[in-house]
C-alpha cells in the first residue's frame, strides 16, 4: 500500500465522494480524507480480505471489480464507487465475508483509527455514515446465510 500522491488525491476525493457511505461529506472533508487513505492495487484473482481475519479497514473500490463471498456463495459483486468493511471502522471483530478481485483492482483503504482522528470532531458525518450503514445491514440480512 502506499500514500496518494498530490496527483492522485483529486481522483480519490471523486472516488469516495462516489460512494453512499461518503456521498454526504463536502469536497474539503473528502479532501481530507484521501490525504489520509492508502492505495493498494491488487492483481486479478486476489484475495483482499478474508472471513474470519480481524477487520482494520474500510475499502473504496477506485478501478476494477470485486466479489464478495460467504460461505462459498457469491453474495455481491462489486465496482468503482462501491465499498466493503464499513463495519471495520466501529468495531474490531473478524470479517464476516472474503473479497477477492475479479480483475486487476485499485482501491482506497481508510484504517479505523484514521477515520475516527477524522470523525471525532465532525460528530455530523457519523449520523450520515450510520445511517446508510443501517440501509445496508438491512440489504445483507435478506441474503440467507449458510
Amino acid at each position: 500500500m502506499t500514500a496518494p500522491s498530490r496527483d492522485d488525491l483529486k481522483s480519490i476525493a471523486a472516488g469516495l465522494k462516489k460512494t453512499a457511505l461518503l456521498a454526504g461529506l463536502n469536497d474539503r472533508q473528502l479532501k481530507r480524507l484521501a490525504q489520509l487513505a492508502l492505495v493498494r492495487n491488487i492483481p486479478k484473482d486476489s484475495s483482499v480480505v478474508k472471513r474470519g481475519d480481524k477487520g482494520v479497514g474500510f475499502y473504496v473500490v477506485l478501478e476494477g471489480q470485486v466479489q464478495v463471498r460467504k460461505g462459498g456463495k457469491n453474495i455481491a459483486r462489486l465496482g468503482p464507487g462501491e465499498f466493503f468493511g464499513e463495519l471495520a471502522l466501529f468495531d474490531d471483530r473478524p470479517r464476516s465475508a472474503d473479497v477477492v478481485t475479479l480483475e486487476p483492482t485499485k482501491v482506497v483503504v481508510l484504517s479505523r483509527w484514521e477515520f475516527w482522528g477524522f470523525a471525532s470532531n465532525q460528530p455530523e458525518i457519523l449520523r450520515v455514515i450510520l445511517q446508510t450503514m443501517s440501509r445496508r445491514l438491512q440489504e445483507t440480512d435478506r441474503v440467507p446465510s449458510l
